[in-house]
């Protein structure tokens, strides 16, 4: 695929998702950490049915540093692997408040330093959280970029590494986002509703379906 035509998904992509955010709900940086920790996994509106239980009890670092694996694990078990990001987010909550005075560091080397925090979460909350330009490749984001031919990538890293040559810096959050959203409504992983979809025409992996 051409760049003009990439350049042109991007466009309606853009025009199509424009103002689309996070479906994590969250009330501050710390919270959005929890949220994206949670997220591996497990779809966004379970993580928010979790955590707006668990925000009500527990707000800020220093309160999850203060409990153990035992305390937290019932309060996430609805969701994936609850036993591993119970650990880890208690002791990335640690860490913050030892090394960063119980506040989330705006630094993407500080961040995949905290347990349970790899370059996909920390990528989400430099976007989502600070502002700072970042492509976060989840799985939406890795199978939609590749079926449109805005990367031919066989893994994430590869995937974000294309994907930033091709958007502009002061775009990546908000790609993100189309991509996601995109992936969602339209893109699925089984039923790709190509019939539904504003790409059909552009799309090199259109295959016609409408289920």
């Amino acid at each position: 695929m051409g760049k003009q035509e990439q350049q042109q998904i991007l466009k309606i992509l853009e025009e199509t998702y424009r103002g689309s955010e996070t479906a994590l709900k969250f009330g501050s940086l710390f919270q959005l950490l929890v949220a994206v920790m949670l997220s591996a996994q497990t779809n966004d509106n379970q993580v928010n049915a979790i955590t707006g239980q668990l925000f009500a009890r527990y707000a800020t670092a220093a309160d999850f540093a203060s409990l153990t694996p035992a305390e937290l694990e019932p309060l996430i078990s609805s969701c994936g692997l609850y036993k591993n990001k119970a650990k880890n987010i208690i002791a990335a909550a640690r860490m913050i408040c030892e090394k960063y005075g119980g506040e989330v560091p705006a630094d993407k080397e500080a961040l995949v330093k905290l347990p349970g925090v790899g370059g996909k979460t920390a990528n989400v909350i430099l976007s989502v959280g600070f502002g700072i330009p970042a492509l976060a490749v989840d799985t939406h984001v890795f199978r939609v970029a590749n079926r449109l031919g805005l990367a031919a990538a066989k893994t994430p890293e590869q995937t974000e590494t294309q994907l930033c040559a091709l958007i502009p810096k002061q775009q990546w959050g908000d790609a993100h986002h189309w991509l996601i959203w995109h992936g969602r409504k339209v893109c699925k992983a089984q039923h790709p509703q190509c019939n539904q979809c504003p790409l059909e025409n552009l799309c090199p992996s259109n295959q016609g379906q409408s289920n």
